[in-house]
């Protein structure tokens, strides 16, 4: 079956319904929540698009109560999963494009969602529906199943689980190729503190997977000299700031809480200088121990076998009327443990002569499939056959996504390693502004999940 030649048939009708769910501002939103529409009407909005699709095109459809919903082919008993998501993180700032709209440019497709995760679950949906139209005869059922808070923390799976049926062994097309067989946990570490601070007010970041790439701190006066300090610290630093009234702004650089090294943390910077110009002892104590994106300074470093480096990203910072709460994200390999780290966090927030107490929020255990197993060897395979490409190897990620909700699952696709850039457009990557991927990668997936779909059904 030539795969490639009928994802290639289906690319305006793909773009078309990829506008369908782009246009939908899908993130979290809890003020408008209601009984079946539990993370906002908007994700719920996602939902019922993505069920739509589904019902056009004759599939048996679910909807897992507002959380999730699934798009089944076939009867049997042993089943094949896909799992997507369909929620967003914020849009964000300094789009040159629309950000809720699919713009093709120079062979780009462009929209918050294209690759994280909108274009690549409906890439596995168009996949599935080739097969169905094809009459190709599989072994098992196959369930797509899309989730509407992967976000933020993924409760759609939890509930899921508890409510649902869960699939034999699958894939999640929501990282990169040829296959991620191993995720490194997931922890959240609240800092709190009601030490005085000569921050009168800061609130920066929307969510802790995201580098914070711009951030404001209020302070009650600013004299000449800290503007001057100021003007010094961001040009020291390669940074653009300014200072309107009695608030210090700095733009630093978004990026995923997974690669924090290509961000700049606006919000971190600002606690530097704050903590220099101010003789603040808890701003410079709080840059101290979050400085570093390895955790070198509060003992957590740790280069994994499989997994290498554990990486922290601190993604949130409130501070109101000496009230201080900072959210930090870290990723950690498969040889080290939640608990090893928070001894760590409460050993060296004690020596601080601030009173700074770390809490942990929640922990997602890291995700470790067998690297010589079927599920992974046979995806290898259907990945060589479409791409030739015989020196990439499976490996591991700083990323979360579904599969470590599920065993006998594994991320595979939708970006290509070692993708040549073939436009002189900023060109955006999960998280960022400008989110974009190429759209000859996007149906090369399609092609890629229709013949792994036939494999592992087969």
């Amino acid at each position: 079956m030539d795969f490639i030649k009928l994802a290639k048939e289906k690319t305006n009708e793909y773009l078309k319904d990829l506008e369908s769910l782009v246009s939908i501002e899908s993130t979290r939103d809890l003020s408008t929540k209601t009984d079946n529409a539990p993370f906002g009407e908007n994700c719920r909005k996602a939902l019922d698009t993505m069920l739509g699709l589904g019902q056009r095109d004759g599939f048996q459809t679910k909807d897992i109560d507002g959380y999730a919903g699934v798009i089944e082919y076939g009867q049997q008993t042993q089943t094949l999963g896909i799992l997507g998501h369909l929620d967003i993180v914020p849009v964000g700032e300094d789009w040159t494009k629309d950000p809720l709209t699919v713009t093709v440019d120079d062979g780009y497709v462009f929209g918050r969602g294209v690759v994280d995760d909108k274009g690549p679950a409906l890439a596995a949906y168009y996949a599935l529906k080739i097969i169905k139209e094809q009459n190709i005869p599989l072994k098992r059922r196959v369930m797509l199943i899309t989730g509407c808070d992967e976000e933020s923390g993924m409760e759609c799976m939890d509930y899921y689980k508890k409510h649902a049926e869960i699939p034999n062994i699958g894939f999640v097309p929501d990282a990169d190729f040829p296959v991620i067989y191993g995720e490194k946990g997931g922890l959240h570490v609240v800092l709190r503190s009601t030490d005085k601070t000569e921050i009168r007010s800061m609130h920066a970041g929307s969510r802790p997977n995201i580098v914070i790439g711009k951030a404001d701190c209020t302070m009650d006066t600013i004299t000449e000299k800290q503007k001057q300090e100021f003007a010094y610290y961001c040009k020291s630093h390669g940074l653009t700031g300014s200072i309107e009234d009695t608030t210090f702004h700095i733009d630093g650089v978004f990026a995923h809480a997974a690669t924090p090294w290509l961000g700049e943390n606006a919000a971190l910077h600002l606690l530097n200088f704050v903590g220099s110009s101010y003789d603040d002892t808890l701003a410079q104590e709080l840059y101290k121990i979050l400085k570093d994106w390895q955790g070198k300074p509060l003992g957590i470093y740790k280069q994994g076998l499989y997994m290498g480096f554990l990486t922290m990203n601190t993604g949130i910072i409130d501070i109101e009327d000496n009230e201080t709460k900072i959210l930090i994200d870290i990723r950690y390999p498969n040889d080290m443990n939640a608990q090893e780290i928070m001894e760590q966090f409460d050993l060296h927030c004690k020596t601080l002569n601030s009173h700074v107490v770390p809490q942990m929020e929640s922990d997602s255990v890291p995700l470790f499939v067998d690297p010589q197993s079927n599920l992974v060897k046979e995806l290898m395979r259907v990945y060589q056959k479409y791409t030739n490409d015989t020196f990439s190897c499976a490996y591991t990620l700083g990323g979360g996504t579904y599969a470590r909700k599920f065993e006998n699952f594994v991320s595979f696709g939708p970006e290509f390693p070692n993708d040549e850039k073939t436009t002189d457009q900023f060109v955006g990557s999960c998280h960022q502004r400008d989110e974009g991927i190429k759209l000859e990668s996007l149906i090369l997936s399609i092609a890629i999940y229709a013949e792994a779909i036939v494999s592992l059904c087969s």
